[in-house]
């Protein structure tokens, strides 16, 4: 899958980041310097892209 940085600037000046193609948090790191160089973040919305390929933390079972 093509991976897509999106920067969309509003008519107010603001911006939004979005991003394609990615899966679990590599989202976060291919778009880390276009956040950094916007500024302050007021809002994130995790599409279901980022919770793929997550993995569940192993449960311990205890017997008795």
């Amino acid at each position: 899958m093509k991976k897509v940085l999106r920067v969309i600037v509003g008519p107010k000046g603001e911006t939004r980041v979005e991003t394609k193609g990615f899966s679990g948090g590599a989202c976060r790191e291919a778009s880390r310097f276009l956040e950094q160089a916007l500024g302050t973040s007021t809002n994130e919305q995790l599409t279901a892209e980022f919770y793929q390929n997550q993995q569940a933390e192993p449960r311990i079972q205890q017997s008795q």
